[in-house]
């Protein structure tokens, strides 16, 4: 008697070609090239010759990596270890202690100025580093040893990029962007957090091309952070400014990649830009909520997600 088939456990493991094809037009759509440019992209994303990735945390709250792997359409699991050559990441990777350390230093010396190296988290600096320390070392210390051996080095989350929150006066330890702190040159993916299909669309444009992608004067890529919020933003609830927001002073695509699998963003939600990609935004745009903020929020905004009309000012 003919046994029946045995059922398949594989066919949700992976990334379907259609899905996987699908996000790479997302990601040229951010690239601002044509959907001709999903196939060619899957391609440098699936290269055997791609570039190992070492991803580092210093101080932050893990916010940049945790919006990252938020991703579902594909899963960022899949994106990570199906395409991308992550190599080592801190928060997914399971091995830790000496094992993880001698994994990174085994790749940095072997792919010395080829890998890419993603930092997450600014890095203090005061005193040799010691208000920040892994596994016995500083964060300045690892830093040193790591980084300027990379190829390319990009700055994941405005911590990284300009100091971020960690930075903020009186800032005892010393903390600095990657930049300020080593003296390399990044690319700026700023944000609190940043939008992940930024990250994988700067990726792409580096394996595309073997060169960065064209940045603004503060290394952020121009086609993320080319326009100001106000800018391309459809004030679904009308211009909030009187209410503190910084879109007029901020720059970043927000309104048009959104988070959550591009589900909704700040303004959005009712919610007012609080200029988290710039540099400095904690100390520059304080107080980040104005006073008259959470009066209006609750008399004119608690009609969202209720269906009602916008209210006449």
């Amino acid at each position: 008697m003919e046994q029946p088939a045995t059922p398949r456990t594989d066919l949700n493991k992976g990334i379907s070609r259609r899905s996987f094809l699908k996000y790479c037009g997302a990601v040229a759509a951010a690239l601002g090239l044509g959907p001709s440019y999903a196939a060619r992209i899957a391609d440098a994303l699936t290269s055997p010759d791609r570039p190992p990735v070492l991803w580092l945390h210093f101080a932050e709250c893990t916010g940049c990596s945790e919006a990252f792997l938020r991703s579902t359409q594909p899963s960022v699991e899949q994106i990570l270890f199906d395409t991308i050559s992550l190599d080592y990441h801190e928060t997914v990777m399971v091995a830790s202690g000496v094992q993880a350390e001698a994994n990174r230093d085994e790749i940095v010396a072997k792919y010395a100025g080829q890998f890419i190296c993603i930092v997450e988290g600014a890095i203090p600096t005061a005193q040799n580093g010691i208000y920040g320390t892994i596994g016995g070392r500083t964060m300045l210390d690892i830093a040193k040893s790591v980084i300027p051996k990379a190829g390319s080095v990009i700055a994941f989350g405005t911590c990284s990029s300009f100091g971020g929150l960690a930075s903020a006066a009186p800032n005892p330890t010393g903390a600095k962007g990657v930049q300020d702190a080593l003296g390399v040159q990044t690319i700026n993916i700023s944000g609190c957090p940043p939008s992940p299909i930024t990250l994988v669309s700067t990726l792409a444009s580096y394996l595309l091309y073997d060169k960065v992608p064209p940045l603004d004067a503060m290394g952020r890529p121009l086609f993320a952070y080319g326009k100001r919020v106000h800018d391309h933003c459809n004030k679904p609830y009308g211009c909030i400014e009187s209410l503190g927001c910084k879109g007029k002073k901020t720059y970043g695509s927000c309104p048009n990649v959104k988070f959550n699998d591009a589900t909704s963003w700040d303004v959005q939600a009712g919610h007012h830009c609080v200029g988290c990609t710039e540099p400095a935004f904690w100390d520059q745009f304080a107080p980040l909520y104005s006073k008259e903020f959470t009066t209006k929020f609750f008399q004119d905004y608690a009609f969202i997600g209720k269906g009602k009309a916008v209210p006449k000012s």
